[in-house]
């Protein structure tokens, strides 16, 4: 019987626990013994009694969660054996694999790390006597790695990924395997831990960073860019945000109508969304190509947030103009940015046609945004640069609207079953 982790768990964790930390809230604490302040214990029976157990230290907040473990850390710990006999064995191994895999597919494995435990250069005997025994073990997690699909290319490793209604995911494990030699049966003892790679934007300009420091606001717009003429929506650079933290807009609307500003620029009517991206393929590494066929069984659609919009106090009902200021939070439920592959996840905001009651887009097509601007989200923020939100005091949020009911999707070969709300 081989004890192994369900991979949905990993999915668990990663949306509940492996999150930056949120704008203006201290760090917690390191607890004592550092970072891998837990001991995980699992092991593997034979006719009800347990007899090889694999001990993990992670940064997990207690054993009841997968391990869990950031770029470049060390998983270390000790394997443990106990017979109620002696035994002769071919050899005992531990090793940390990662692997993608594809419905219908076979996984496709981009790291091995391999530690054989026993037998030692002292000991070559081939036989354990009676009783228990022990072996430490440590790997250390590399930044990056070289998929067979890759074509060569050393790429970062991606996170751990398990979603709902996902064609595809990856996973990272311990294996411990004890070959009995010829004849006789293999036995593992496997368990899946969380993985989430360190990235991080450029830093802010310096105007931004300024603001971020004393609590003002910018005194000019960051990347504006224009729709359609009457609307402009700017966007803080670099184009990349940390998950736990929010995304600074500026929509800045022109006409000669009047009324219809005074229509336009309210916070019902802006729709601008988040929306994730999973293109999955089944072989090759078509899945980091911008311009790769994206069929409807190959690409997946979902909203992950919507922006929340108020009137700027700094010449917000100006003749002919109106500006509106907003925020769009980055959820801790949601993944970072990531190339792969066999599947790969990106970001967009995307704008919709403005919803109101009297109101129609011209030259839209139903489903299509009047902007789309990639954008990446990373795991932690650049240092000394806290984020913060510029929401009025007291300001309510308005509700979110679903992404496929305010484009007037329906559930279709795009979404592919995707739950509303996006990943959870």
């Amino acid at each position: 019987m081989c004890a192994r982790a369900v991979s949905s768990r990993a999915h668990q964790w990663l949306t509940t626990n492996c999150q930056a930390t949120p704008p203006g809230r201290p760090q917690p604490p390191a607890a004592a013994g550092g970072p891998y302040r837990t001991e995980h214990r699992y092991s593997l029976e034979t006719k009800g009694r347990p007899w090889l157990f694999i001990f993990i230290k992670s940064r997990a907040p207690n054993p009841g969660t997968l391990p869990y473990f950031l770029q470049a850390d060390t998983v270390a710990g000790r394997v443990e054996l106990d017979l109620d006999k002696a035994e002769s064995l071919k050899s005992i191994s531990v090793a940390i694999l990662a692997g993608a895999t594809a419905v219908g597919q076979e996984e496709q494995v981009f790291l091995t790390l391999n530690q054989d435990l026993w037998p030692s250069a002292n000991d070559k005997s081939g036989k354990l006597a009676k009783g228990k025994h022990t072996w430490p073990f440590s790997f250390t997690l590399p930044a990056k790695v070289s998929p067979a699909d890759a074509k060569g290319l050393v790429i970062e490793a991606p996170p751990s990924f398990t979603e709902r209604a996902s064609p595809a995911y990856i996973d990272y494990r311990t294996v411990v395997t004890v070959k009995r030699g010829a004849f006789k049966m293999n036995q593992a003892l496997t368990t899946s831990f969380a993985y989430l790679p360190l990235t991080q934007p450029e830093p802010p300009s310096p105007l931004r960073q300024l603001a971020y420091k004393e609590g003002g606001r910018p005194s000019k717009l960051f990347d504006a860019k224009e729709v359609e003429v009457e609307c402009t929506l700017a966007v803080a650079t670099p184009l990349a945000f940390t998950i736990g933290s929010t995304i600074p807009l500026i929509l800045t609307l022109k006409s000669g109508d009047e009324h219809a500003l005074d229509t336009l620029a309210t916070a019902k009517a802006i729709k601008l969304h988040l929306l994730t991206s999973l293109f999955s393929c089944d072989i090759g590494s078509d899945a980091m190509e911008e311009r790769a066929e994206r069929r409807s069984n190959t690409f997946f659609l979902s909203g992950s947030g919507q922006a929340y919009f108020w009137p700027s106090t700094e010449g917000a009902k100006e003749a002919g103009k109106r500006t509106m200021r907003g925020e769009l939070e980055v959820k801790k439920g949601i993944k970072p940015s990531f190339h792969f592959p066999r599947f790969t996840v990106r970001y967009t905001l995307e704008l919709s046609p403005f919803s109101t009651t009297g109101f129609t887009a011209l030259g839209t097509e139903p489903g299509k945004s009047l902007l789309s601007e990639p954008v990446k989200i990373v795991t932690k923020h650049v240092p000394g640069v806290t984020p913060r939100s510029y929401a009025p005091p007291g300001y309510e949020k308005p509700e979110e609207n679903d992404y496929n009911s305010a484009v007037g999707y329906l559930e279709n070969g795009n979404q592919r079953f995707y739950h509303h709300g996006g990943f959870a």
